[in-house]
């Protein structure tokens, strides 16, 4: 089963962002079809790209559909395949460190080790270094497994 067109739409060129969101979606659907995908992936793919060559939305309302369809696609090839892009787990175990790690270190900063809460920012950035090198190790074992497509996902 092959991953149909995504139609290009009037108006696309006019807006960069949307332009620029237009070509990316483009780039993973090119990936996409360098792969030996099971059926019922292509099958939801094909919904999708159908649903948006079906919409008479433009502007705004076009690019939130283009956002919300292209993770919804990079979701389930996460899930089912373990299939990502460039950079995924990096950029999601940044948000993660943060939270998780950077906060807590900086609470324990501010109050036990300076006894000065305006010190608890001092975490965050922490937390930042420590999430984006295990997203990193996970994207670089993605890369040598063969599960990373060769597109990167900035919009």
């Amino acid at each position: 089963m092959e991953i149909i067109e995504l139609k290009e739409k009037a108006g696309i060129s006019d807006n960069v962002n949307l332009n620029n969101l237009y070509q990316q979606f483009q780039e993973l659907l090119k990936e996409l079809r360098k792969r030996e995908l099971p059926d019922n992936i292509v099958e939801f793919i094909n919904r999708d790209i159908e649903e948006l060559n079906s919409s008479a939305s433009s502007g705004k309302e076009l690019r939130k559909l283009f956002k919300k369809k292209q993770n919804t696609i990079v979701q389930l090839l996460e899930k089912e395949l373990k299939i990502v892009p460039k950079s995924y787990y990096q950029n999601l175990w940044l948000a993660i460190g943060m939270s998780v790690f950077g906060l807590p270190i900086g609470i324990v900063f501010g109050m036990l080790v300076l006894d000065n809460m305006a010190f608890f920012a001092i975490g965050i950035p922490i937390g930042m270094v420590i999430g984006m090198s295990v997203g990193s190790g996970m994207d670089k074992k993605a890369f040598q497994e063969g599960r990373q497509l060769d597109v990167v996902l900035k919009y």
